[in-house]
């Protein structure tokens, strides 16, 4: 269904005043006569709606081109993050997965330099394509030492990830959340721990970004898993 708008709406009562003065002017006012001023009228709507039609088209198109085109600078985006810093983006329901290099020493809770240089991309893009996102920071740590120990430690790394986020980066805090996960068996990368280099692929963070269906599916084909 067609809306009228605001000028077609002015142009349906100018030919009704029309067709009115036409019918009182007149004592006798014959069917041709009818029937050419309907007939304009007609003509007149239909140009009208035919144009804005056109409008409507050319306003959609307008704002499909800026959509791809935000499709695909996020795809180059994320194919940078990818490329520069082996970031891999994993599509859940409802939320991406970035698994991001920043690595933590054994028993260590500082963010290296390699770590903020891929934190520092990682913010670019989600002040860019998921301002509003709620963003969750899991810590994750190698198996050594104990359970209880190891919940704590993921959580200062988590902690320590937001933090860097929050400033350096300038994400909103109230977008970060940390979580710890600790040395969560189900999600080692291996059974590898420390001290020294061992076990260095577990000692990470993962981000989860809410993305509420801000991301277009297609800027992720060729880049992300289930």
């Amino acid at each position: 269904m067609v809306r009228l708008d605001r000028p077609i709406r002015h142009l349906t009562m100018a030919a009704v005043v029309g067709l009115l003065g036409l019918t009182a002017g007149c004592a006798h006012v014959t069917p041709k006569d009818m029937n050419a001023s309907l007939a304009s009228m007609r003509a007149d709507l239909e140009n009208e709606i035919k144009a804005g039609d056109a409008k409507t088209s050319s306003d959609l198109s307008g704002r499909m081109d800026t959509l791809e085109g935000r499709v695909s600078a996020l795809e180059q985006d994320l194919k940078s993050l990818h490329d520069q810093f082996n970031v891999t983006v994993q599509r859940m329901q409802g939320q991406l997965r970035f698994d991001v290099p920043v690595y933590f020493g054994f028993d260590s809770t500082a963010v290296n330099t390699d770590g903020q240089a891929v934190l520092d991309k990682f913010a670019q893009v989600i002040q860019q394509y998921y301002p509003q996102s709620m963003i969750t920071v899991e810590g994750f740590t190698d198996p050594a030492g104990s359970a209880a120990y190891n919940m704590r430690l993921g959580q200062r790394r988590a902690d320590a990830v937001v933090a860097y986020l929050s400033g350096s980066a300038n994400i909103a805090k109230s977008q970060l959340r940390a979580v710890s996960y600790g040395e969560n068996t189900k999600r080692l990368l291996d059974k590898a721990h420390g001290p020294g280099q061992a076990g260095w692929q577990n000692r990470r963070v993962v981000m989860v970004v809410d993305d509420a269906g801000q991301t277009p599916a297609a800027a992720l084909s060729g880049l992300s898993s289930n």
